[in-house]
């Protein structure tokens, strides 16, 4: 079997369980495969659902992990978004293809910066934004979002990205411990500028790092 047929197979396993649940997202998926978005030698292994090593010590994470936050995201077409911690690009792309207009990623590691941009323009990724930048900060030169989706655990939830969300906007973010386990959040902003908090259960990331998350 071929890398397309691996990767087609485990993105309808991810329609029969649940996991992606719009058509949108399943196009998406099936657009920008994972394995465009690794080294070489980890292309093979694309199409487990497990995260996978990236340069600078980092890891892409699990397909059915990017499935469950871009569909609490619920990104529709013409949105504005930020996604903080580019790392391979990957998300970054289903991202762009799902609201078809430019999108803005920060990341702080020069390394993957450049990774994840020779990712995406070997993918043909062209709406795509990849900003070197303390991601805790989020990026005011383009907000207010509609949506920011965080890629790496944060302490607590990052007050400048609060800050730049539209009002009734949504901020997608692990929340919890340096290492290991978080909780998922979907935190929405009111009218009147207060939130509201729903926990989405466990899950792991990298830590944040920066001004607004973790120290190094």
């Amino acid at each position: 079997m071929n890398l397309d047929e691996l990767w087609r197979r485990t993105v309808e396993n991810l329609v029969r369980e649940g996991l992606i649940r719009s058509d949108s997202v399943r196009r998406a998926f099936l657009k920008y495969p994972r394995y465009l978005f690794v080294e070489e030698c980890y292309k093979k292994y694309a199409h487990l659902d497990e995260p996978l090593p990236i340069p600078a010590g980092q890891t892409v994470s699990a397909p059915h992990m990017v499935a469950i936050m871009l569909e609490l995201a619920d990104l529709r077409r013409g949105m504005n978004v930020l996604e903080i911690g580019t790392g391979s690009g990957w998300n970054a792309a289903l991202i762009a293809e799902l609201v078809k207009t430019d999108v803005y990623t920060i990341e702080r590691i020069p390394e993957l910066v450049e990774f994840a941009r020779r990712n995406l323009q070997r993918a043909g990724v062209k709406n795509v934004h990849v900003i070197p930048g303390d991601g805790s900060k989020g990026f005011p030169p383009k907000a207010p979002y509609d949506r920011i989706i965080v890629t790496a655990g944060a302490p607590r939830i990052p007050e400048p990205l609060i800050e730049q969300l539209k009002p009734c906007g949504k901020l997608i973010i692990p929340v919890g411990s340096y290492h290991l386990w978080q909780d998922l959040l979907e935190v929405t902003k009111k009218k009147d500028g207060s939130v509201k908090v729903k926990n989405h259960g466990g899950v792991a990331f990298v830590p944040l790092i920066g001004e607004f998350g973790w120290r190094e």
